[in-house]
């Protein structure tokens, strides 16, 4: 468990030790790669003090009574005093590193300022370590040594005679010669050398001859002289006997398991001793490909007794076995899987490696849902394959790779063709993966060396597409494997039904890339839940929405949702990973770029926990199966902690300054250091995936835009693969970086070559000498040159040609050589010595740098083939040789214009070889090569002007660019380019994915011209609610109009805009907010809202008849909205008297709510709906369809705190009251129990303004108050101040009466005395506060447990913590006797309330309605304050439910209170 952290150095940790003296053992001291030495207080993780005398790093750190490093340049001792430390640099030694480089062993007096007593040879080799006998004197070891022998040939073991010393100490020296030598200091020589043994190893070990895989390192441990603990060859440790010569020299630590030693060379030996007086042993390694393991050994028993494992790159992907419910898989950037059993009594980390086959980033994991050890895994280079986690064997890898980075893998049903044959021909579940070029693989894992089927093909068919797919990211399977969720790069979701994956419906929330979807686990006590889908991509939002309706109702045709069930705001970066937590109900965990995770109850859309220990952006979480407490996190920091809810310390992610000190934390994690590079000319290496490359972290963090305050980018810089320990040299960096910052060394150059050549003088006129024109070159400047020799020469020449020309045989071999010397009379000789002197002189211009004009020399022979081959090959063509190639012909021109275009494709040229490959009409050739370097748009240029328009090639070209605009962000260039490829469908999906209403309306005008009608209207809807923010109605209205589909909501925008300027009226001109943009109809006045409703209807948009409001009320019924919380983004600001127990609401008139803004539309939205229903039922003589129409409308703006809205919907809906609707539906309607609950709410209203009456001036209403002194509602407290309305007492001499009106009111309060709703709520408050006392003994064990754990065992003086839990509210006198709550009473409890739950009929548990008890206390206030105004008999049944109901913790102290 870590405790805490030390933060200070800025590079790797190269050393680390404790003190073991007393008074000092708090304290600990480290060094670094950044030269610095740091004492640390372990209790306070604060910095004592620190040095930075090293030019180097220190590579070796000793505790003793005196503190030495060692560097390359100097040893420094730090002399621990009893107040303070005091530092001392003791003789810089230049040559040291070269020293102990040789094996040499220098020995120094401090006390003589720093002289050198002894120099120690016998090792071969570097020495790795040094170690100090624990005891003075060298009487401790019965050594023997030859006394005139300056260099010993001491074999293993053999000692030979000698008197023991009592002054000086013993030395232990490590060398990569794979010796120890123990050397008597007082002597300066050595006394015994132990040669390390080679170990055979059941798992094949190391070949011990490797000298540079050897790192020996040595611990002599305290108070045992006789002993000495060394590393060996493959990761063992020795305990050394140095007293026993004749028998076995050495132990090995853990012989009794296998697996317990390390498993490559120990670089790091730390003793700890224990309060309880235990000597144990630390030894860091690096373990198998470069990972870092620590391990705790018992030196009593030289057992394991713990091993701390850590990882060698980011943490991508977390999952818990569903079979073995503790295993924990871990997908690391290192190429390795770890399986963690969480659920280990013996080792906190007991960690099982898997390795091969991997060989690359482990980016996803997914465990079979039934077979034990089955593990699936996907890597960053597109590899899929199986573990089998209980053996040892290689995994399975499939044929089939993905183009890029495996995003996430999925167990569920076979689909067509994997699903067709029998049940024993095909498995019952199959592989699904999604990788990054955005398809979705199904591999059968009976056969993965069979082909993967590509599930695109079947989505296809099935659903008749034309237009073209979206882009994959993210797939989730519900838990009973009938529906799969595809998540899109556009931000769509799309819902499909097994077995032929038929859509069902598609979610248009997200604007941008899905990286998480979840289905709500399905064992929960709420089964309606499984069918919460949960949603989060590259936008800080995460949407969770409810597919029970789509999923029951198994629609013919795709339904569209834009309307989340939930929504859940905070975050500030990218959402990467989701959780339901298998414990509850409607809570999920996320995890988020913002470098957070964060628990949600996703019913109420409320924040609990946020954990905020990681160093990074997270990457992965998973809540545990086994504990509902804890869950676990994966980032970029190298980390996965395991963390408590109960114990964080905040309960939302960070928001501005937080955020970005969170931001700060995470930059001063480590990072190498770049390495110098001598040769500045390096090659870049090849660009990699985007989402997980190579490159350094510090170099990503300040390359290209980032969103929300983070890098988009998931680099990473793997851990290293070192077979040594930390050296002074720096760590290495990627070649990459070093590129980079000579490219911009360079270019700072050329800037100033550039200021330079500005200082320089104006060019003076050349002379008329250089204005001359200058002499073309030779074509043949051999000749010439020969011709220009000496006059002997030349005579010579003539002699030998006269010879040549006139004779009558052949020639004899001297006058044969002349003339091959003399090559330049080829000019008067025949044609074959002219053929050889052109031949010279071609070479000539060849060797000068001349190839144009051996060219010319080849066209004077003729011989233009051959100019075409050798210019072609020596990639010299030009176009002039091209153009003369006809010449030798039309094949030899074509093969001269394709060579051609290689050549300028060599040269970047692709434009211009695209010309010339068109010149010999092969047009696909050029088409081809134009697109694949990007050339799109010259290449669709080509296609449209050569080929046919059908041509697919010419589709092709359009697709393949607007996909790639797409991705770019250039959504208007793409959509012209899927209009071009005839998929308009494509084209107005991508012009909405900028989610602007400009864009909105665009694309909604394009899908209707191309007859796609629903996308049509799903984006019109989309622009007018884009439009509603803006509060422009007009707009609203107009986009609306784009298709008639849409009749229904005009009629619902076209409400919402009359109740908004209603509510805008009732407001003074100075606290109205900023002007809207409503239509000419909305600004009348005359009659009321129902009527002006109906006028506009009727004259604007004809909807008159009942035929028609029919028509209309069957559209309107298909569109759902999710119920509203109390934590909604759009939560009113009415304040809510703290006095007052459950949902009671404070009516005081909120300009917020009567003055709507962008955060109250989407509430009046919803509610317009439910409004227009119940008017065109109404209108339709429907009257059994608008009672629950109006009760929903009512019931949701109740749920989400606007008590005003509710208060406004009755006066303007409902102004007589529901007397009416009761003679329209007749005592016996089925929708008689929504009647009540409509009339209840009614009278909820009406009882709170007769109290608010009382209290003070609140809002205006019907009911009224008569007080003998008019001057008390100056005196009286508005409603929502900080004390409770029951605790208000009135001014002395003050008396209150009620209205006739008001009387009324409070005599029809009778009905909400419902004593069978008093019951079914009390059951429900029983049930939540049974779980919440539940949660919170959770919570208190795991602290109990957590700080005993802290503190190494119990406090006596604390009372034991048991299965109970004593409530911190205060109880009655009888409800104290037995305070402490047992787990079986809260179990009981739990369940009788779930029994008396399940007897109520569903038409009572169907509905809502007001609290009882809330109102009972509302009454007897009312009756307290105005004696008589409260039916004596009404008072009586109001306190005998409060006695008979009021036993649950909400109602205690108000039933108290009224008691007393």
């Amino acid at each position: 468990m870590i405790v805490g952290e030390l933060v200070g150095h800025t590079e790797r940790i190269s050393g680390f030790t404790f003190s073991h003296h007393p008074g000092q053992y708090n304290l600990c001291a480290t060094s670094s790669d950044d030269g610095t030495v740091k004492i640390w207080d372990v209790e306070t993780k604060a910095v004592v003090t620190e040095h930075a005398l090293h030019q180097f790093s220190p590579i070796y750190i000793k505790e003793e009574e005196v503190k030495t490093e060692v560097t390359g340049d100097c040893v420094t001792m730090w002399v621990l005093g009893t107040k303070a430390l005091q530092e001392q640099t003791i003789g810089a030694l230049g040559d040291l590193k070269r020293l102990y480089k040789d094996g040499i062993v220098v020995i120094i007096d401090i006390s003589k300022k720093g002289e050198v007593i002894h120099r120690l040879r016998g090792h071969d080799d570097e020495i790795h370590s040094i170690a100090w006998c624990p005891l003075s004197g060298e009487d401790c070891l019965s050594v023997n040594q030859e006394e005139n022998s300056e260099e010993p040939d001491i074999p293993n073991g053999k000692l030979i005679a000698e008197t023991p010393i009592t002054k000086g100490c013993y030395l232990a020296t490590g060398s990569k010669d794979q010796t120890i030598r123990i050397w008597s200091c007082s002597r300066g020589r050595g006394v015994m050398v132990l040669k390390l043994p080679f170990l055979k190893r059941r798992s094949g070990g190391v070949d011990p001859t490797v000298k540079e895989r050897l790192w020996l390192t040595l611990h002599w441990p305290k108070n045992q002289p006789t002993q000495l603990v060394s590393s060996c060859f493959g990761g063992e440790l020795l305990l050394w006997d140095l007293t026993q010569s004749w028998r076995r020299k050495y132990t090995l630590f853990s012989t009794s398991a296998e697996g317990h030693n390390h498993s490559r060379i120990v670089f790091n030996l730390c003793p700890l001793k224990t309060e309880d007086g235990r000597q144990l042993l630390l030894s860091t390694s690096m373990d198998r490909d470069g990972v870092t393991a620590v391990k705790c050994w018992d030196m009593a028993t030289l057992e394991c007794c713990w091993t701390l494992p850590s990882l060698g790159g980011f943490a991508y992907s977390l999952a818990f076995s569903p079979v073995d419910v503790g295993s924990l898989a871990i997908g690391v950037g290192d190429g390795m899987i770890r399986v963690w059993n969480t659920l280990s009594i013996k080792n906190n980390y007991d960690v099982k490696n898997f390795w091969q086959g991997v060989k690359s980033k482990v980016t996803a994991l997914c465990w079979h849902p039934n077979k034990e050890g089955c593990l699936a895994f996907g890597t960053d280079d597109g590899k899929v394959g199986l573990y089998d986690t209980c053996s040892n064997k290689p995994p399975q890898i499939s044929s089939t790779y993905h183009k890029k980075t495996v995003y996430r893998l999925a167990w569920g049903p076979p689909v067509p063709p994997m699903s067709l044959g029998g049940e024993g021909d095909r498995p019952s579940l199959t592989l699904y993966s999604c990788g990054g070029e955005g398809i979705v693989l199904q591999h059968n894992p009976w056969k993965l060396s069979g082909e993967a089927f590509d599930i695109n093909k079947l989505v296809r068919d099935t659903n008749s597409i034309r237009y073209k797919l979206p882009v994959h990211t993210e797939i989730s399977w519900k838990g009973d494997g009938r529906v799969m969720a595809l998540g899109n790069e556009d931000g769509s979701i799309e819902i499909f039904q097994v077995p032929n994956l038929r859509l069902l419906c598609t979610i248009q929330q997200h604007h941008k890339l899905v990286n998480a979807i979840v289905w709500h686990h399905e064992h929960g006590s709420r089964p309606e839940l499984s069918c919460l889908l949960a949603s989060g991509s590259n936008n800080a939002v995460i949407y969770v929405h409810n597919l029970k309706a789509v999923l029951e109702s198994n629609p013919e045709s795709p339904v569209t949702i834009t309307e989340p069930y939930r929504t859940l705001s905070g975050h500030t970066a990218k959402i990467t990973s989701l959780a339901w937590s298998p414990h509850h109900d409607g809570r999920l965990v996320s995890a988020c770029y913002d470098g957070t995770a964060q628990v949600w109850d996703a019913l109420r859309e409320e924040p609990l926990f946020n954990f905020r220990g990681h160093r990074g952006r997270l990457l992965c979480v998973a809540w545990s199966p086994v504990d509902p407490e804890c869950i676990y996190s994966g980032a970029d920091d190298f980390c996965v902690y395991r963390w408590l809810t109960s114990m964080q310390d905040h309960s939302r992610p960070p928001q501005g300054k937080k955020c970005i000190e969170l931001e700060k934390k995470r930059l001063s994690q480590f990072k190498p250091k770049l390495k110098k590079k001598k040769k500045p000319s390096l090659r870049l290496p090849a660009k990699q995936d985007s989402s997980i490359s190579n490159e350094d972290e510090s170099v990503k963090e300040n390359s290209g835009p980032a969103e929300n305050g983070f890098s988009d980018q998931d680099g990473e810089e793997e851990a290293p693969e070192p077979e040594l320990p930390p050296s002074p040299v720096v760590c290495g960096e990627p070649v990459s970086c070093t590129a980079v910052s000579l490219g911009f060394e360079k270019s700072k150059v050329t800037v100033s070559s550039k200021v330079t050549s500005l200082k320089k003088e104006p060019p003076k006129e050349k002379s008329e000498a250089l204005l001359k024109k200058r002499k073309a070159r030779s074509m043949l400047p051999l000749s010439t040159s020969l011709d220009h020799r000496s006059k002997e020469e030349l005579h010579r020449d003539c002699l030998v040609l006269a010879t040549a020309t006139h004779a009558k045989a052949e020639l004899n071999e001297d006058v044969s050589a002349d003339l091959e010397e003399r090559f330049h009379l080829g000019l008067f000789t025949d044609r074959a010595t002219l053929y050889r002197m052109m031949e010279t002189e071609g070479k000539g211009h060849l060797e000068s740098g001349h190839p144009e004009l051996f060219h010319q020399l080849m066209l004077w022979k003729g011989d233009l083939k051959g100019v075409l081959q050798a210019a072609a090959e020596r990639g010299e063509l030009t176009d002039s040789l091209v153009a003369v190639a006809p010449v030798a012909g039309y094949s030899v021109w074509l093969w001269a214009v394709e060579a051609f275009a290689k050549q300028l494709c060599f040269q970047d040229q692709y434009v211009k070889a695209a010309s010339y490959l068109l010149s010999i009409h092969k047009v696909y050739e050029a088409v081809e090569l134009l697109k694949s370097n990007h050339l799109y748009r010259e290449a669709i240029a080509v296609a449209k002007a050569r080929l046919r328009p059908e041509d697919p090639v010419l589709k092709d070209l359009y697709l393949s660019w607007g996909s790639i605009l797409e991705k770019d962000g250039h959504y208007a260039i793409a959509a012209k380019c899927y209009l071009g490829a005839t998929s308009a469908y494509d084209a107005a999906k991508v012009l909405a994915r900028k989610g602007d209403a400009a864009s909105l309306r665009t694309a909604a005008e394009l899908a209707a011209i191309a007859g796609e009608n629903e996308l049509a209207a799903s984006l019109a809807l989309r622009c007018a609610q884009e439009l509603l923010l803006l509060k422009n109605w007009v707009g609203a209205q107009e986009a609306l109009g784009l298709h008639e589909s849409l009749q229904g909501q005009r009629l619902v925008f076209c409400l919402l805009e009359l109740l908004c300027r209603h509510l805008e009226e009732k407001q003074p001109p100075e606290v109205r907010g900023p002007s809207s943009i409503y239509h000419q109809w909305a600004t009348g006045s005359e009659g009321t809202l129902m009527q002006r409703v109906t006028d506009v209807w009727r004259s604007t948009f004809s909807v008159d008849t009942p035929e028609q409001c029919r028509a209309t009320l069957q559209k309107l019924q298909d569109v759902k909205y999710p119920s509203a919380t109390s934590n909604t983004p759009f939560r009113q600001g009415v304040s809510c008297s703290p006095g007052w127990p459950g949902t009671s609401y404070v009516a005081e008139h909120d300009p917020e709510v009567l003055v709507p803004n962008a955060k109250t539309i989407a509430l009046l939205l919803h509610v317009c709906h439910d409004l227009t229903l119940a008017m065109l039922s109404q209108q339709a003589a429907s009257w059994e369809e608008a009672v629950p129409a109006l009760l929903q409308a009512v019931v949701r703006s109740y749920s989400s705190g606007n008590f005003t809205l509710m208060q406004e919907i009755y006066s303007a809906f409902l102004p007589d009251g529901c007397d009416h609707l009761r003679d329209k539906l007749g005592d016996l309607s089925p929708t008689m129990a929504a009647f009540k609950s409509l009339e209840a709410f009614c009278i909820y209203g009406q009882l709170y303004e007769v109290w608010w009456s009382l209290c003070g001036p609140g809002p205006e209403s019907s009911v009224g108050v008569c007080s003998a002194e008019s001057s008390v509602y100056g005196n009286q407290s508005k409603p929502g101040d900080s004390a409770s309305a029951e605790d208000r007492e009135q001014p002395p001499g003050t008396s209150l009466r009620l209205g006739a009106e008001s009387e009324r009111l409070l005599r029809a309060c009778k009905e909400l005395f419902s004593e069978r709703h008093a019951s079914l709520q009390t059951s429900q408050r029983t049930v939540a506060e049974v779980q919440e006392t539940l949660a919170e003994m959770i919570r208190q064990h795991q602290k109990s447990q957590l700080c005993k754990a802290t503190a190494n065992g119990p406090n006596k003086d604390e009372p034991s913590q048991e299965a109970e839990w004593a409530p911190s509210q205060p109880l009655s006198p009888t409800e104290e006797r037995n305070a402490p709550v047992s787990l079986p009473e809260l179990t009981r409890r739990l369940t009788e309330a779930n029994e008396r739950i399940a007897e109520f009929p569903e038409s009572v548990k169907a509905w809502p309605f007001p609290d009882v008890l809330e109102c009972c206390l509302v009454l007897l206030h009312i009756g307290s304050q105005c004696p008589g105004a409260v039916d004596p008999e009404m008072q009586q049944q109001a306190q005998k439910l409060l006695q008979k109901y009021g036993h649950t913790r909400a109602y205690r102290r108000h039933c108290q209170i009224r008691h007393t």
